[in-house]
């Protein structure tokens, strides 16, 4: 890898953090229902951008870093759940894992099947065993409110991607 892609990798982790946290901490203070169960929140949309665009082990890094700084940012009184953070994780690997194994062709199949995969086993199976703790059944609601948010999510990212220019800073188009 030239030290310039090296670089663009570093700096694109880094915004994809800053991006999933500054998400993620706007739409839980605006967009949030029933005392954190249901929150209309887009923080996956970069999660899910870097696993499809760097891979599992770079889109688990951004799911893990941006829900521990999102939660060490946040004026919360309980400690991290890890299995949340683990699902967080999760949709990070799982997207990079749709994009390197099921439809390695890039474009719209590609984010469509990563997103999809990565909702599926990050936020509709493990983050609701890990806030099962905290809201018991009432955390398997959760699944069908993300049967919603998935797909508009899986939309805003393929309009984003879509962007030439968009990709190409993210390093998604083959072009330089």
């Amino acid at each position: 890898m030239r030290k310039n892609e090296k670089i663009r990798k570093i700096t694109t982790t880094a915004m994809m953090i800053a991006l999933s946290v500054i998400i993620g901490m706007f739409c839980k203070t605006f967009l949030n229902f029933g005392a954190g169960l249901f929150r209309v929140t887009f923080e996956n949309i970069p999660i899910i951008m870097s696993g499809i665009i760097m891979g599992p082990f770079v889109g688990g890094a951004v799911g893990l870093a941006s829900d521990l700084l999102s939660y060490f940012l946040s004026p919360q009184a309980y400690p991290p759940n890890l299995i949340v953070t683990l699902g967080a994780t999760m949709v990070g690997v799982m997207s990079g894992l749709g994009s390197r194994l099921i439809v390695r062709k890039k474009g719209r199949a590609q984010i469509i099947v990563s997103g999809a995969l990565a909702h599926l086993v990050g936020s509709m199976i493990i983050k609701p065993i890990g806030l099962y703790q905290y809201y018991q059944a009432m955390t398997f609601l959760r699944i069908p409110f993300y049967l919603v948010i998935a797909p508009i999510e899986i939309a805003l990212i393929c309009m984003l991607l879509s962007r030439r220019g968009f990709a190409r800073v993210v390093g998604y188009c083959d072009t330089q």
